[in-house]
């Protein structure tokens, strides 16, 4: 009688084995079929998508920052741009892991052979190899908004630094002006010094931008009667390694015995850091910063009265004439050597009507 029922037992267990397995293949089976048609229907959908996305050419854009709003502003006005033409640019490096140099981001983009490199340039040797490198190979290069004179750059897209210069200077021509009626309503007329200016440099930076910029700002205080004893104009270097160097480096200003009496930084991160430093050593009103960009951060700080003015570029022209000098060089055999994007000073004066201008826009 055991044996009996030993033996169903077994039967029992070798049917319920054998119906698990039959379960087993079909699900595999349903699995298999059911992947293979996803797999087919997505391979039909990228592929269509690859059609829809091809290119007549394909442009890179170099940059060192280009998590920051200045150049991703730029690269906006560029993709706009190359779209209408039937191009595609690609800000190199934001989908590449890693950081990576301008330099060596050249070298990805010229083994790459891409139609065309957009490239924030400097003045070293090595930039000057890379540039001449890339057009022996018939790759034209386009710097953008940092030149390398150098080279064998085919065109140069930027801002003008003397037009930069005389804007900065009629905002410093405001301050003198200022100080002097203070001093006169102190009675310290024979007490005034000399109005401390820092303009903030980067210590990878060539000097000659910066020089036409203090040339520029001499030039329009001279012209309004402002003379060299009233101000005194020096240039403060700032390690740009990294967002947290720029900081403590302008921090430091600020330790300094001798605080300038005026700020005026050259691009995007020195302005929000020196902005964010006035208001944490509590020198707002003390120290006047002019600043670099028109992100809303920096906006709302002049509006606040915490930055004194700030230079606006046309971040959508920078990123369009990029484009427009690469399309001329392909479509014509040559293209303008140079192209300037324009600017626009915000004050207290105007501030007001840029915001609702930006309210508008959205």
């Amino acid at each position: 009688m055991n044996a009996i029922n030993g033996e169903k037992s077994i039967e029992k267990s070798i049917r319920r084995q054998y119906i698990l397995l039959v379960v087993t293949l079909i699900f595999v089976m349903v699995t298999l079929i059911l992947g293979t048609l996803l797999f087919r229907f997505y391979m039909s959908n990228f592929k269509t998508k690859q059609v829809s996305n091809e290119y007549d050419k394909y442009y890179v854009m170099i940059t060192d920052n280009y998590k920051s709003d200045f150049w991703q502003a730029i690269y906006r006005g560029a993709l706009e741009a190359a779209r209408e033409e039937g191009i595609f640019v690609e800000l190199l490096g934001q989908n590449i892991s890693g950081e990576y140099s301008c330099e060596e981001l050249m070298r990805i983009a010229i083994a790459s052979r891409v139609d065309g490199i957009i490239v924030y340039a400097n003045e070293s040797d090595e930039m000057t190899e890379l540039i001449n490198e890339a057009t022996e190979k018939e790759i034209p290069v386009v710097t953008l908004y940092n030149d390398n004179t150098r080279s064998s750059r085919m065109s140069f897209v930027g801002v003008g630094s003397y037009n930069i210069g005389r804007e900065y200077g009629k905002q410093i021509n405001n301050i003198v002006r200022e100080k002097r009626r203070d001093s006169i309503e102190s009675d310290r007329i024979g007490q005034r010094s000399p109005l401390k200016i820092a303009v903030l440099v980067n210590a990878d930076a060539a000097d000659t931008g910066q020089n036409i910029i203090i040339s520029a700002i001499q030039d329009c205080l001279r012209q309004v009667n402002i003379t060299d004893s009233e101000y005194n104009i020096s240039t403060v270097t700032i390690d740009n390694t990294n967002a947290f160097s720029v900081e403590e480096s302008i921090r430091d200003i600020f330790l300094m015995e001798n605080v300038p009496d005026v700020i005026l930084c050259l691009n995007e991160l020195d302005t929000v850091c020196a902005y964010q430093a006035v208001v944490d050593f509590n020198k707002v009103g003390e120290v006047n910063i002019l600043g670099y960009y028109d992100s809303d951060a920096i906006v709302n700080a002049v509006d606040r009265g915490v930055l004194y003015a700030t230079v606006s570029i046309d971040t959508r022209q920078l990123g369009e004439y990029s484009v427009k000098a690469l399309n001329d060089y392909y479509e014509y055999g040559n293209t303008s050597q140079y192209y300037s994007a324009d600017i626009t000073l915000i004050s207290q004066d105007n501030v007001a009507d840029f915001l609702n201008k930006e309210e508008g826009d959205e």
